[in-house]
């Protein structure tokens, strides 16, 4: 190989002024975050990387958690503290899709006295949006979520609104109670980067939240953060680089989850209906790559793929009865994948 390609490639390799200085920016300011939202949410530290993840890289994630483990809360707070537009949508069996996206009504002009239709935005209409308990809403209001998360737009009246840039769906689901509830189809999951199981406290932790919460109110978290931020450092995790070694790692993650396929695990050919599509390999690789900005690397590694498989795959393939019926969850099936890939091969 010649000198000059050598060099060629050293280049390549390196990442750039500009990369380095988003993430010394970012080690920062995250540090300044979590010390914010310390001041409101008592541990969670887990879901909080995860959340922020899915905001760095432009996508969504659902939290999936029993009632009181404050899944709202933390995603208020982290609106306040990235200093973001903030609108909650509580869903309910009534909801209409109108009142998500908006809907035209008719205005009188003052002074002519003509009478026109003008568009009234919904709460989509916002950088953050808090939708509680999806799943208890019907599927044509839940599919009015579908073109606002895919396209970051909405069309009202034949006329398409383009919506805030950043834009965030963080959504909640109550695993627990299943009467009068709606589960999101597959392509309405697959729109989510991460689902992300919220666990109960620890005693330490439990302790805590019942001081802060029956005490004095606690301090506000200030604005660390702000949309041009946010989107400079999106930018900034879609330049990091990803060795072809490490494709190849996410991309054998997700192919060995298809039981037809020739590549897949005898462990998914039995306890697996149907495996992962494209959107896992994609988002293996950018939640690694918002992972290794996280944790200051200026490179993603295979373990940086690794740490963000469940988030990522736990919704996007299917347990049939057989696993069902012998408790193997999503979770498990992900852990013998991972324990069964090899990260270099």
């Amino acid at each position: 190989m010649s000198t000059a390609t050598l060099e060629q490639k050293s280049q390549q390799a390196a990442p750039a002024q500009d990369e380095i200085q988003a993430i010394e920016y970012f080690k920062t300011a995250y540090t300044s975050l979590k010390a914010e939202l310390s001041k409101v949410i008592v541990g969670q530290e887990e879901v909080v990387d995860q959340v922020l993840i899915a905001i760095f890289t432009r996508s969504h994630a659902l939290l999936v958690g029993v009632p009181g483990l404050a899944k709202t809360l933390l995603i208020s707070t982290l609106a306040q503290g990235l200093h973001l537009s903030f609108k909650r949508i509580q869903f309910t069996p009534d909801l209409m899709p109108s009142d998500i996206t908006g809907t035209e009504v008719i205005y009188t002009d003052q002074t002519s006295g003509a009478k026109e239709f003008k568009f009234l935005p919904g709460p989509v209409f916002s950088n953050i949006v808090l939708a509680d308990e999806i799943n208890r809403t019907p599927p044509k209001t839940q599919a009015a979520m579908l073109e606002a998360m895919q396209e970051r737009r909405v069309s009202v009246g034949g006329t398409t609104y383009k919506l805030p840039d950043p834009f965030f769906v963080l959504a909640t689901q109550n695993p627990l109670e299943q009467e009068g509830t709606y589960p999101l189809p597959e392509a309405q999951l697959d729109r989510f980067l991460f689902l992300i199981h919220v666990d109960y406290p620890s005693d330490e932790e439990e302790m805590a939240i019942m001081k802060a919460t029956t005490g004095a109110p606690p301090e506000q978290p200030k604005a660390i953060m702000s949309a041009e931020h946010i989107l400079y450092l999106q930018q900034a995790v879609r330049q990091i680089p990803v060795a072809d070694h490490v494709y190849k790692y996410a991309e054998r993650l997700v192919r060995c989850t298809r039981p037809k396929a020739p590549d897949a695990l005898d462990y998914c050919k039995q306890y697996l209906s149907w495996g992962a599509g494209p959107r896992a390999s994609i988002g293996l690789i950018m939640a690694a790559k918002g992972h290794a900005m996280l944790n200051g690397q200026m490179y993603v590694g295979c373990e940086n793929v690794a740490a963000v498989a469940k988030p990522v795959m736990r919704h996007r393939f299917a347990v049939n009865f057989s696993a069902q019926s012998e408790g193997i969850t999503p979770d498990t099936v992900v852990e013998k994948i991972l324990q069964s890939v090899p990260a270099k091969q």
